[in-house]
């Protein structure tokens, strides 16, 4: 089943397949994602859900049972 993932604020949208990792959908779609651990400790590449909830990308992936995804993109200064 195909979910669209929109991603935030670069207004990218991108069809992914349930269980795709997010890392993967952002780099497919050419939305840069910063990493740091690549096991979900250091934060870096924190993002949020349209309805405000963190996720760490490098650990999530797309989920069973949405139909569309929004996920907004925001810098961390310290990375």
């Amino acid at each position: 089943m195909a979910v669209t993932i929109h991603f935030l604020p670069d207004d990218v949208t991108v069809a992914a397949r349930v269980g795709e990792p997010i890392l993967d959908v952002a780099e497919r779609a050419g939305v840069f994602i910063p990493t740091g651990c690549l096991m979900g400790s250091c934060h870096a590449c924190e993002v949020e859900l349209g309805d405000g909830t963190p996720i760490c990308a490098c650990i999530s992936a797309v989920p069973v049972g949405v139909q569309e995804l929004e996920i907004n993109l925001y810098d961390d200064l310290t990375w």
